[in-house]
């Protein structure tokens, strides 16, 4: 009997083609572990610590790692463990949404300009080209700085540098959907434009588009933490990494969990969703099955 369920089980597997292959990567069930605990300790943050991220307490700065402070506490007392908890909410949480906002605008502009074609294409694409020209940081880093030093301007920093990307991508993808059967078809039928991009151009671009979305995630989490660092982000008190780091990395020498912990905390959730964008990628693209 137990041999029958077992068979049973692994050819539930194999029917779902998907979930077998994810079951199957150890590495990418690593980056899902990591970066889960990462978000159930940030969500849980005022279960976990009885400590504030910005009250400061003069009488405990450059406290040790130990059991009252588990990561030590910085120049003015503030307890490291909680900040970084907290931060999670900043440098993890609008990093995500900042891939989101980028690839939705992305996808539209993209998709729309690959099936209109014509002059608006021609504009599109050789706007895109031109931000795709600068190295990211760099036109991010100008951007930040034009636009004044503070969170909400280093994400629109990262937005703006990562629209581009899929733009290209929904592009490419709406150009070789547009020539399919069933676009003609509807055509044909004469439903109208707005209609087949919305049921047929924008649902084929999922796969794609989300597997670009979950490594940029990673990226986005380095740029706005270097923004940070660089003094061109979140601005003090808040406890997001970057300007965590930027700040510690001054008393490395004589203080070293100051700037350790957030470096970790930083090189840990980058690294969990460049395993999970690489998991998803194998799944979804059967071109990067190995």
């Amino acid at each position: 009997m137990a041999t029958v369920a077992y068979r049973k089980k692994t050819q539930i597997f194999k029917e779902n083609p998907i979930w077998y292959k994810l079951k199957q990567n150890k590495l990418t069930w690593v980056g899902i572990v990591i970066l889960s605990l990462i978000v159930l300790f940030s969500l849980f943050a005022p279960l976990l610590t009885p400590y504030s991220p910005t009250k400061i307490n003069i009488a405990e700065k450059f406290q040790s790692p130990s059991f009252h402070h588990w990561f030590g506490t910085d120049e003015v007392g503030r307890d490291i463990f909680t900040r970084i908890l907290y931060g999670a909410r900043l440098s993890l949480g609008f990093s995500i949404l900042v891939i989101a906002v980028a690839s939705f605008i992305g996808v539209v502009i993209g998709t729309i300009s690959g099936y209109l074609g014509s002059i608006f294409d021609q504009i599109i694409m050789r706007i895109a080209d031109m931000v795709l020209a600068f190295p990211n940081l760099i036109l991010a880093m100008a951007l930040a700085a034009i636009l004044g030093p503070n969170l909400q301007n280093a994400m629109l920093a990262v937005a703006i540098v990562k629209i581009p990307v899929y733009i290209r991508l929904a592009r490419s993808e709406a150009l070789v959907i547009k020539e399919k059967l069933f676009v003609k078809s509807a055509e044909t039928f004469g439903i109208s434009k707005p209609r087949i991009i919305l049921r047929h151009f924008i649902p084929n671009a999922f796969s794609p588009v989300m597997i670009q979305a979950t490594l940029d995630v990673g990226d986005a989490i380095l740029l706005i933490s270097t923004l940070g660092f660089l003094g061109l982000g979140a601005q003090p008190p808040a406890p997001e990494w970057g300007a965590m780091i930027s700040v510690g990395w001054q008393y490395l020498l004589t203080y070293w969990w100051y700037p350790t912990f957030p470096g970790l905390m930083l090189f840990l959730s980058a690294g969990a969703l460049n395993l999970i964008g690489d998991g998803i990628r194998d799944v979804l693209d059967p071109k990067s099955a190995r």
